[in-house]
C-alpha cells in the first residue's frame, strides 16, 4: 500500500495541508505564483510551511530537450499540454508498468498499463510512447516531465538519434538497448513542439508520485500481456 501523502499550500487559493492531490490541486492550478509540496507526513508538511521562505512552484521558462531539473510542481500553461509520466518493473527485468497524468485547458487525465515482462527504461519509454500517442492536438506545444534521465539524456542529446543514424550501434560500438520503443518515439516526438524535463523522483512532487502510484499498481494487474519487445530480445540472447 502507498504511504500516506500530505500536501502543503503554502500560497494558492486556500493555503494549509491537504491528504489528498484532487483537493490540494484544486487550490494550485491556475493560481500565480502557486507554491506547494508534497510529504509523507504531516508532520513534514507543518515544518515546511512554518520555513519563512519557499521557491514558487510555477517557476517555469522554455528551454531546449533536458532543461534543469524540475523538483516540484509545474502549473500548466495555458494552451500547453503538461505531462508527467513514470516507469518501473519490480525485480528488473520483471511485471512492469507505466502511469501517466496529462493536463491541458485545465482537464486532467491519467493513463497506466503494465506487462508480464520487462525493465525499468522500457517503462519509462512507454510512458513517454503512451502519452504522445494519446494527444488530440499535435499542433500545441507539450511538455513532459519524467524522472529518467536516460529518456530525458537519450533525447536531448541527440543519443538515440545517433544510434538510429548507426544501425541502432552506440559510440561504444556495442548495440543500442531498446531499439524498438527508442525508434518510436523519435517518431513521434519529430513532429512536435516538445520539451523534455527531467523532475527528480520521489521528492514530494505530487504529479511524478502519481504516476508512480499509477505504474506500481499496472505491474501488479492480473492477466498483463508480453512486452513482445523485450520477450524476443530476451530469448536472442538466451534469457
Amino acid at each position: 500500500m502507498a504511504a500516506k501523502k500530505y500536501y502543503a499550500i503554502a500560497v494558492g487559493r486556500r493555503p494549509g495541508i491537504y491528504d489528498n492531490w484532487p483537493a490540494a490541486q484544486a487550490q494550485v492550478t491556475g493560481y500565480p505564483g502557486a507554491v506547494f509540496k508534497g510529504f509523507p507526513s504531516r508532520a513534514a508538511a507543518e515544518a515546511w510551511l512554518r520555513q519563512p521562505t519557499r521557491t514558487p512552484s510555477v517557476a517555469r521558462k522554455k528551454v531546449a530537450a533536458g532543461g534543469a531539473a524540475a523538483t516540484t510542481t509545474t502549473v500548466p500553461v495555458d494552451g500547453e499540454v503538461t505531462i508527467y509520466t513514470d516507469g518501473g518493473a519490480r525485480f528488473n527485468p520483471g511485471p512492469g508498468g507505466y502511469g501517466i497524468v496529462r493536463i491541458c485547458d485545465g482537464k486532467r487525465m491519467e493513463f497506466s498499463g503494465g506487462y508480464r515482462l520487462t525493465t525499468n527504461n522500457r517503462m519509462e519509454l512507454m510512458g513517454c510512447i503512451v502519452a504522445l500517442r494519446q494527444l488530440e492536438d499535435r499542433s500545441r506545444a507539450v511538455t513532459i516531465y519524467t524522472d529518467s534521465s536516460y529518456v530525458v539524456n537519450g533525447i536531448s542529446k541527440g543519443w538515440a538519434k545517433s544510434w538510429r543514424k548507426n544501425g541502432w550501434i552506440k559510440s561504444d560500438k556495442k548495440p543500442a538497448v531498446n531499439p524498438d520503443l527508442w525508434a518510436e518515439l523519435l517518431d513521434l516526438v519529430e513532429p512536435l513542439a516538445i520539451t523534455f524535463r527531467w523532475v527528480r523522483g520521489h521528492a514530494g512532487n505530487p504529479l511524478n508520485e502519481r504516476c508512480d502510484e499509477l505504474a506500481v499498481a499496472a505491474s501488479y494487474q492480473d492477466g498483463l500481456p508480453a512486452d513482445t519487445g523485450y520477450e524476443s530480445m530476451a530469448r536472442s540472447l538466451g534469457g
